[in-house]
């Protein structure tokens, strides 16, 4: 992993601006992870890839997050705080290329969802066709009595079936936390997405660095390179001396 300089986050930021969730993820960790390359980052899959994102997030901001959710009973709004070791989960056995399953005497071969398909599958009108066109991509072969059938004739219970063997093989890719809500003892399972919890804290750390770039700037007439340079701690002192 790659020391994040102040400048090279603000510049993956900007890129990200214009890019929609998955792809400004993979952005980021390209940034922070010089080593894996773009083609491998889009084939990871979703587990392994958030996985790189906590990694990233703690080395930014630590190791505690801080969360809010809606109550589904009542609409009370819920702040929490988490630690990444929390939300780590780690695969009971390693993470394999090629996944088999057997139901109802049907033989499935399937794979691991990656970046690459959720970047396809972002644009889809409704839940329903993501999900087709997920299992398109991800269904490698489909066979009944040793003839191949097509995947879209499949059971609903089926796909249920591999989409539990998904999330089992990968744990990573769907954190769900276990919520109560303190106002009317409401509780739920909500899903954690660290694309998008990531995303959030960046966006808000860039503005603030931004405006800091403009006060120091505007105050002593120094470069934007120059000021992103300094240390936290060394911009938070100008700053200071500024505000006075």
């Amino acid at each position: 992993m790659n020391l994040v300089t102040t400048a090279e986050l603000l510049t993956a930021w900007e890129q990200g601006l214009s890019q929609l969730g998955t792809r400004r993820l993979l952005t980021l960790l390209a940034t922070a992870f010089p080593e894996v390359s773009d083609e491998q980052l889009f084939k990871l899959p979703i587990g392994q890839r958030d996985g790189l994102a906590l990694k990233l997030r703690e080395a930014l901001f630590g190791s505690q997050l801080t969360s809010l959710a809606a109550c589904p009973g009542c609409n009370e709004r819920l702040e929490f705080a988490l630690d990444i070791t929390d939300i780590k989960v780690m695969p009971s056995n390693p993470v394999q290329e090629t996944l088999a399953l057997q139901v109802e005497g049907v033989d499935l071969e399937f794979r691991l969802p990656n970046s690459q398909d959720l970047m396809l599958i972002e644009a889809a009108s409704s839940v329903d066709e993501a999900r087709s066109l997920l299992f398109g991509r991800c269904l490698l072969s489909v066979a009944q009595a040793g003839q191949t059938q097509p995947f879209n004739k499949l059971s609903e219970t089926i796909l249920d079936k591999v989409e539990a063997a998904m999330s089992e093989a990968d744990p990573q890719a769907n954190v769900q936390l276990d919520l109560c809500c303190p106002a009317c003892q409401h509780n739920w399972l909500a899903a954690f997405d660290i694309a998008s919890f990531l995303w959030s804290e960046i966006n808000v750390w860039a503005q603030r660095v931004l405006n800091e770039v403009h006060l120091l700037a505007k105050a002593y007439a120094w470069r934007e390179a120059d000021i992103l340079a300094m240390s936290p701690t060394r911009r938070r002192y100008y700053l200071e001396r500024v505000m006075q």
